[in-house]
């Protein structure tokens, strides 16, 4: 095996633990943290199919370590390949610079800014995000890891005997729902997977655009939910992976802790919900999001 040390260079308002765990996503498969050294583990697929492990981390001078593995030397193109997928994962070219104008006019939101948190880690690809986030819905965490691990560690490519990466489109559409269901427990999700892998894999569906896309946000929401198994709240957080947060995307989980923190636990609808955060505009899903989890930055690791 071959290391490298990569750098890259970061916004002033930019930390990089709270992006790591800004959403569950640090913890599930090809992604793990090493608390030991603050490290963000991943394993990538490069665009020429070679897969690297990828250690990275923050030197606390504006800039971040990759350290990588890898069976061969890297090259120049690979080099930069890693680096943009990094980048793409923790968000780094985004402009939040309107958010946190918007954070400065609201004093109950100003730790946000202060905290330097807002930026929420997505995985290289559109199609990676859209299969965890339906196996986020209507089950307990502890599941999607269990779902999550199986696709990884059965439909993945190996980088060793330990690591593997997130598997293709193609390895998931050559499956079959009694395979989804038996092997990976995604039970009634199945079907839903395997017609979306199929879609991608066989060139109807580009989901990889919708990155870059400038259609109206109410147009990439219609496209989302057009995919079976991506309901309202699906649809919703894969917006805010895409870096669109017009939706608040709603679930059990997010419902509880807002009737908590505003209604001392008293059920409300979610019409009332949605009016507390409008003022907000286009940002409205992530200043709800970061209030929900505002008690996550509390702990250098918060799960």
């Amino acid at each position: 095996m071959n290391s490298a040390s990569l750098t890259l260079e970061l916004p002033g308002d930019f930390d990089f633990l709270r992006t790591v765990y800004s959403h569950g996503w640090c913890s599930l498969r090809p992604f793990s943290v090493d608390k030991e050294h603050r490290a963000l583990n991943r394993i990538l697929t490069l665009a020429d199919q070679s897969l690297v492990h990828c250690s990275i981390s923050d030197q606390r001078n504006s800039q971040l370590e990759i350290k990588t593995t890898s069976p061969g030397r890297l090259t120049a193109a690979q080099r930069s390949d890693v680096v943009g997928q990094i980048a793409s994962c923790l968000r780094l070219t985004e402009d939040f610079s309107a958010f946190y104008r918007e954070i400065r006019r609201t004093p109950d939101y100003r730790w946000i800014a202060k905290i330097k948190a807002g930026r929420m880690l997505r995985s290289p690809t559109v199609f990676e995000d859209i299969v965890k986030m339906i196996c986020t819905t209507n089950c307990s965490w502890a599941l999607t890891e269990i779902m999550i691990n199986n696709l990884v560690g059965q439909l993945g490519s190996a980088f060793d005997g330990v690591n593997y990466s997130f598997p293709s489109p193609d390895a998931l559409a050559g499956t079959t729902d009694r395979f989804l269901r038996k092997n990976i427990k995604a039970g009634y999700r199945s079907p839903f997977l395997l017609e979306f892998a199929e879609r991608v894999a066989g060139g109807k569906l580009d989901v990889e655009c919708w990155r870059s896309s400038e259609l109206p946000t109410v147009e990439l929401f219609t496209a989302l939910r057009s995919i079976k198994g991506v309901g309202v709240y699906s649809a919703g957080n894969i917006l805010k992976l895409l870096g669109r947060y017009d939706y608040l995307g709603l679930d059990s989980w997010s419902r509880g802790r807002y009737y908590e923190l505003h209604h001392r636990g008293r059920t409300v609808s979610d019409r009332t919900i949605e009016r507390r955060y409008r003022e907000f505009g286009i940002w409205r899903g992530l200043f709800f999001w970061l209030e929900m989890t505002k008690y996550w930055y509390e702990h250098e690791f918060p799960f």
